[in-house]
């Protein structure tokens, strides 16, 4: 059983209070530590809740991305972070996660690649496993919708032709963005990721609907078809 008894807010040092830092300066002042010390409220006997922070950043290469990949039970390793902690830490950063995504959707039309890295970096580019997903267009190239075609392990995932194209053609959509994440923040593509690209194009112009990229999301890089000549 850990022997420690927690230290409450109050009984930091004056420059290990985020809060009374956020209340003169701003939310903008605080470092990421002093953010997740808020969110966790209490240290250790010999830490205090700053300095736990810089322990779990640390943990994630002070990567606020790599911190996302984390679970609870990887957390949960760490000294003075239980599970009750661990599940506040991520369920900020979920919600960061979602706000990024809500401000992103509410721009609908798509005029780039970057775009559409904005889009889903927040959805897979920190997963553990890949997934594939498509947005659908019209004829303005404004977004109709968003959707998860599969998810598969760490180097792969199954893609269906058929329901891509179902999909597209139930919406109405002019044309269709694909979209995959690499795990292993490699952003270049597999020669599946090339068959299966070329594959879903030309079957989509049979039904007169254009594939306009494919975006690889790999971490916070991303690798473009259309930006590359490949399409």
């Amino acid at each position: 059983m850990e022997e420690y008894s927690n230290l409450t807010i109050k009984e930091w040092a004056v420059e290990d209070r985020p809060r009374e830092k956020l209340l003169k300066k701003g939310v903008q002042s605080l470092s990421d530590a002093e953010i997740i010390a808020l969110l966790i409220g209490s240290g250790t006997k010999n830490e205090t809740a700053v300095e736990l922070s810089k322990k779990v950043l640390k943990s994630a290469n002070n990567n606020l991305n790599e911190l996302g990949k984390l679970n609870v039970p990887d957390l949960t390793k760490m000294k003075g972070i239980g599970e009750a902690k661990a599940i506040t830490i991520l369920a900020a950063l979920e919600l960061g996660r979602r706000r990024k995504i809500s401000e992103i959707i509410t721009k609908r039309k798509i005029t780039q690649s970057k775009d559409i890295f904005e889009l889903f970096q927040p959805i897979i580019g920190d997963l553990p496993h890949e997934e594939f997903w498509i947005l659908l267009l019209n004829r303005s190239n404004n977004i109709i919708d968003r959707i998860k075609i599969s998810q598969g392990g760490v180097s792969g995932t199954v893609i269906d032709v058929k329901i891509i194209l179902k999909q597209a053609i139930e919406k109405l959509a002019s044309s269709v963005i694909l979209c995959h994440n690499h795990p292993s923040g490699n952003k270049n593509p597999s020669n599946a990721d090339d068959s299966i690209t070329h594959k879903l194009k030309s079957a989509a112009e049979l039904l007169d609907i254009q594939v306009l990229d494919h975006i690889i999301v790999a971490n916070v890089d991303y690798y473009s078809y259309a930006d590359e000549g490949k399409l």
